[in-house]
């Protein structure tokens, strides 16, 4: 079983393995209620109990798809922590109006967009709200505002941020009532800004846990050509060998060596198959050795340390 662990300090707990939703679509099949309810159920089995969504995802459709499945089975809701994500506005068939993507964090669309997920998802509350990106049009009062009077409303229990940087963190964090729940951000083998850039510095100075996203690198793991990624298969074969686990997967490693970082991150799982969950959930237990944690990172760079 994959423990929940403190967001913050006396804050909400949450898995450190999150079910991510941003693919959700692209296999029609495993988006059906009853096979997307069976999936949360699988997740929640393993202890994977934090879902991961956006009012964005799917076109604007991912959000009524969860809810259909929350629907499809009764008590699931309960068994789940969900988050979502607003702030990002498209052109799309649902919105003919809007002509160009745009951003927009101010007070009374982040209020509209938070009612919309709310009756999408069909539950009564969110366990966070996430700003999706920043809004570089809204002042940072706008935004605390928002987010203050949906905790107080109880529509949302925590509010947080994504693709922030340090000092947008620290610009919304002195404004708001209640404190930032987390960072979610890009962060993986492949992505390894956020350890050189402060934005992992600030997470463990708060005590702030950060979510990553994209852990494979979008599925660059896998990719034929890539030299990078073979270097990084390369040295988790070595890896799994020396463990005697011929059976411990590139992927498990890749997730095992984002969870060692000290700012402890959740990292956000996004596949649709629940064998390949099954076998990342290995990575929640896994402890790489300092040296294994370098062997990944000098595959991934194609150098040695400094």
């Amino acid at each position: 079983m994959i423990p929940p662990v403190e967001m913050i300090p006396g804050g909400p707990k949450f898995s450190r393995l999150v079910y991510g939703t941003w693919r959700l679509l692209d296999d029609a099949s495993a988006a059906t209620p009853q096979a997307l309810a069976a999936r949360l159920e699988a997740c929640a089995d393993l202890g994977m109990t934090t879902v991961d969504t956006a009012e964005i995802y799917g076109a604007y459709e991912v959000e009524e798809r969860l809810g259909a499945a929350l629907r499809a089975r009764p008590g699931l809701r309960d068994r789940l922590q969900l988050v979502t994500k607003c702030g990002i506005y498209i052109p799309n068939a649902r919105h003919p109006e809007r002509q160009v993507a745009h951003y927009d964090a101010g007070t009374a669309r982040i209020i509209k967009s938070a009612e919309k997920s709310l009756r999408l998802l069909g539950t009564d509350r969110l366990d966070a709200l996430l700003i999706h990106r920043p809004d570089w049009l809204t002042p940072a009062d706008e935004t605390a505002a928002a987010l203050d009077r949906l905790v107080a409303d109880g529509k949302i229990l925590s509010a947080g941020v994504s693709n922030y940087t340090v000092g947008q963190v620290e610009t919304l964090r002195s404004r708001v009532t209640h404190p930032l729940l987390t960072n979610q951000i890009e962060l993986s083998l492949f992505h390894m800004d956020p350890i050189t850039d402060g934005t992992l510095d600030q997470c463990e100075r708060l005590r702030m846990r950060p979510m990553a996203w994209s852990p494979l690198g979008g599925g660059r793991l896998f990719r034929e050509g890539d030299e990078a990624a073979a270097r990084i298969r390369s040295a988790c074969a070595t890896i799994a060998a020396q463990h005697g686990a011929p059976g411990l997967t590139a992927e498990a490693l890749a997730v095992a060596w984002i969870l060692a970082l000290p700012a402890a991150p959740l990292v956000v799982i996004g596949t649709n198959k629940v064998e390949r969950i099954q076998q990342i959930a290995a990575a929640a237990s896994l402890r790489l050795t300092r040296e294994d944690w370098f062997r990944l990172w000098q595959a991934a760079q194609g150098r040695g340390i400094p």
